[in-house]
């Protein structure tokens, strides 16, 4: 895929977009002034913020080792965010350089920017859509060329669908990737929770970006894993997902939920 067709004046540097704000926290350069002073209200709002998106940044990580390790060779990741190395395609192909990675979001400068990154052998590709129109993504000529849906995927929802509120029916969203994957597929996902600490005033930071922060609690998450069995340690706070090392014990505080689900 090319950027051909891609213009600038696409991106609204008016508001603080959460992939850019994400970049900023995780010490990238991909980001506006607008975005920088929401990473510093988030960050003064929620305290551990900064240390939660990174925690996050590496379940993601494990999570590629561990499908990868089950033998798994194609990626969707959904709502990919700006490119932060190691990427999924790169963590995925260090261990199995025959896995296929197509990457997903709705925000152009991230479909721009992951375009320059990716290689043009047809194992990796960027498709710019958005997780409440699954059909377009599922469809995309783009996605069809790189996997194949009759082998076993791995859906990465990481970060994602506490952007979308409940008339978007993200119950619905999963479902219907849920209902498109072969046994032995994988659904790996993260969400933000309430459940540690009062984040009204993290979700007014959110509120004046591109998309809200939807927190939910516990029981809202765990049915997102509706047709998939948990792998162990289930559905955790996200630094106790199979951590490298043992966390410190701020990471308590982490209001981010994960866990990574096998479709039999």
């Amino acid at each position: 895929m090319t950027t051909e067709g891609f213009r600038f004046e696409e991106i609204d540097v008016s508001r603080p977009h959460p992939a850019r704000i994400y970049d900023y926290l995780l010490g990238g350069k991909d980001n506006y002034e607008v975005d920088r002073q929401a990473g510093e209200q988030l960050v003064a709002a929620a305290p551990e913020a900064r240390i939660g998106l990174r925690a996050n940044r590496a379940f993601l990580q494990r999570a590629v080792r561990h499908v990868v390790a089950d033998g798994v060779r194609q990626i969707l990741d959904i709502g990919t965010g700006l490119p932060t190395a190691p990427n999924v395609h790169e963590t995925a192909q260090e261990t199995a350089p025959d896995t296929r990675v197509v990457y997903v979001d709705n925000d152009p400068i991230v479909r721009a920017h992951a375009d320059a990154l990716l290689s043009k052998a047809g194992a990796t590709s960027i498709v710019q859509a958005d997780v409440r129109d699954v059909r377009s993504i599922l469809d995309h000529p783009d996605v069809r060329r790189v996997l194949d849906f009759d082998q076993p995927v791995a859906v990465f929802l990481v970060a994602v669908l506490h952007f979308l509120t409940d008339a978007d029916r993200p119950r619905e969203v999963v479902a219907a990737l849920r209902d498109a994957l072969p046994s032995g597929s994988f659904l790996v996902l993260s969400h933000a929770t309430g459940d540690f600490a009062d984040r009204t005033d993290a979700q007014a930071v959110y509120n004046k970006a591109t998309a809200g922060l939807n927190l939910r609690p516990y029981a809202e998450i765990e049915p997102f894993f509706e047709g998939f069995g948990l792998v162990e340690p289930g559905l955790v706070q996200v630094p106790f997902w199979r951590p490298d090392t043992p966390p410190p014990e701020q990471y308590r505080e982490v209001g981010i939920y994960a866990g990574v689900g096998r479709k039999d």
